[in-house]
């Protein structure tokens, strides 16, 4: 029990850490009425109404077939901390205050057969740094065994809809450019879920006294994500398990 508060992980996850089955840790939490993360916010924890899913799974055949690619907006963090180090009434105080410290715009690429995943932080979404990325994502994939990218999918961005920049840089890929339905973000569900974990393991899961010190910490728990972490949808296994060497 207290695994699944510190963590907010679930059986799959639980399991292995404390070297039991899955099934047994699953039985646990039914038993004490723990709810499903799927009905948790990812953050807090507290339950929260299910959202919206796809309602058919699917999984491309090989790498680079399909990526997804989203941006992530997430406030930053001002010299001192933000709440969690200073309290709210510190924080309460300095909502008042003319000066805004902004957002981070965390651009990701995510394969959807292997789940590699690449991201950065940059200074907005605007179409020419959406496009700078991609080809960036690119190059990263080929260095980890995705030589080809042949479909990109999107939101319906206006940096992504009518960006001549994005639209040069996928073709210059040599892919196709897909976009979701309107209203539908779960047909980007990959990154979207990625985006959930990005959140929950590397920008909130500590407290950090600096917006650099927390940017610091986006490759190594990057590298981490790809090599090392489990994840359940790979039975287990991280995304570099699903790669050929380069």
């Amino acid at each position: 029990m207290k695994k699944r508060q510190q963590e907010r992980r679930g059986q799959d996850w639980i399991g292995p850490e404390l070297g039991v089955p899955a099934r047994t840790v699953s039985r646990v939490l039914r038993r004490h009425d723990v709810p499903y993360l799927h009905e948790c916010d990812p953050l807090t924890g507290e339950v929260i109404r299910a959202s919206k899913t796809t309602a058919v799974r699917y999984e491309r055949d090989r790498p680079g077939e399909l990526v997804h690619v989203d941006v992530k907006k997430i406030g930053k963090i001002p010299e001192g901390g933000g709440w969690k180090a200073r309290g709210r009434e510190a924080t309460a105080a300095q909502r008042h205050k003319r000066t805004k410290i902004g957002y981070d715009y965390v651009h990701s690429m995510v394969d959807d057969h292997s789940r590699l995943a690449y991201s950065e932080i940059l200074p907005d979404e605007k179409g020419p740094t959406c496009a700078a990325f991609i080809l960036r994502a690119a190059v990263y994939f080929a260095a980890h065994g995705i030589a080809r990218i042949e479909r990109v999918i999107t939101d319906n961005h206006l940096s992504y809809r009518r960006s001549s920049d994005v639209r040069d840089a996928i073709a210059t890929l040599g892919a196709k450019h897909k976009f979701i339905k309107p209203h539908c973000p779960w047909q980007n569900g990959k990154v979207e879920r990625f985006n959930r974990t990005l959140q929950v393991e590397w920008a909130y899961r500590q407290v950090f006294l600096t917006n650099d010190d927390r940017a610091a910490a986006l490759a190594p728990w990057l590298e981490l994500y790809n090599t090392q972490r489990r994840h359940t949808a790979l039975d287990g296994l991280p995304p570099i398990s699903r790669l050929s060497p380069t």
